[in-house]
Order: C-alpha cells, then structure tokens, then sequence
C-alpha cells in the first residue's frame, strides 16, 4: 500500500533534515498529523516566517533579520578581536560555551579545492576588507581539525600576517573528563603538539 500523495510530499520534505532517514520522517509525518495538528501547523508557520525573513548579517555572516547582527552591533564587544568559523552555529557554540568578547566572522564552508570551494566561496574577500581596515590586532582561527579546515585556517593566517594581524589557533586535544585510551590517534596527537606550560 503506497502513501497518499500530500503524505508522501510531507514525508520526502523531512528527509531534507539532516540525519532524518525514511523511517524517520515516516513517524515525524504521522506524529504531527495524528497527534499534534496544531503544533504542525505552527511548525509550518515558523519555517515560512524564518526561510523569508531571515538572511545573513553584513559583517560577521551569521543568521539574523537585521543588517547588522546584535553581536556586531554590541559596543562591549572587543573590536580588535576576530574568532573566524566555519558555519553560524560554530558562532552560536564558541559564544555560548566561552567568555570570548570579541567579534566574529562565519566563512559559512572551508577551502575544497575538490569540490569547487576557493576563497570567493566562502567570503575571504570580505574577511580580508576586515583585516585591511587595521582595527583587528588579532584573528583567532576556530575552523574545524579535518584537512579542509586546517588548509583553510593556513590560508587565512598567511593572509592576516601579510596585513600585520596576530593570528592564533585554537586548542584541539582530548575532552574534558575523557580519558587517553579512548582517544583516537588524531586527538592524541593534536593534544599533545598543542602542550602548553602550567
């Protein structure tokens, strides 16, 4: 027995979420058609609302509905720092994890030379006007520890030396509360090349 069509339409849109298989939208479908229509309908509503009104801030490329994002705009904020991310979310984790009061900047990708990503890609034309107009003194690398995202931190600390930016890298190594031996090679390498004194 097949799906009606609206149900099939319903449960192929879902399976655009990320780890969302078939099963998956199958019961998200059936959930919210059979026990939560309101809250369906105020899913669809949030979505439309959100996919129209918001678009990306003209200074730090995290989503917001203004031009200018409550980060970027925040006057406490050190302007002479600069943490650059590889997505918004990254922005969201840093800010709400850390005591970090400076700026940011989301590369929304990385360098992928495979894939078609060179730097107009993913905005280093707009990080580099940032840079030139000399109120960073330093840029904080946070990009992700894959080959991508070391390539691309590389790229960028080249290009902010050539400006006269301290560049730095965050940390990568073992969890808080994790333990050696469950650690894989990468992170025990990383950790240990990232020593620091105490």
């Amino acid at each position: 027995m097949s799906f009606s069509p609206l149900l099939q339409e319903l449960m192929t849109q879902l399976r655009c979420l990320p780890g969302v298989g078939p099963k998956t939208a199958q019961r998200m479908a059936f959930h919210l058609l059979e026990r939560d229509r309101q809250g369906a309908v105020q899913l669809a509503d949030a979505l439309k609302s959100a996919a129209e009104q918001i678009t990306y801030c003209e200074r730090c490329r995290i989503l917001c509905e203004q031009q200018i994002c409550q980060l970027c705009g925040d006057s406490k904020r050190n302007a002479a720092l600069l943490c650059v991310v590889e997505s918004p979310a990254d922005v969201y984790a840093l800010d709400q994890a850390t005591g970090y009061d400076g700026l940011y900047f989301a590369l929304r990708g990385h360098l992928s030379p495979i894939d078609g990503i060179g730097p107009d890609e993913i905005g280093i034309d707009l990080l580099a006007e940032r840079f030139a107009d000399g109120n960073i003194e330093e840029v904080i690398l946070a990009t992700n520890p894959t080959v991508e995202g070391d390539a691309t931190a590389h790229y960028i600390a080249e290009m902010a030396k050539e400006r006269g930016v301290r560049v730095t890298r965050i940390a990568f190594g073992v969890p808080v509360g994790g333990e050696l031996e469950y650690a894989d090679g990468g992170t025990l390498a990383h950790a240990f090349l990232g020593r620091h004194s105490i």
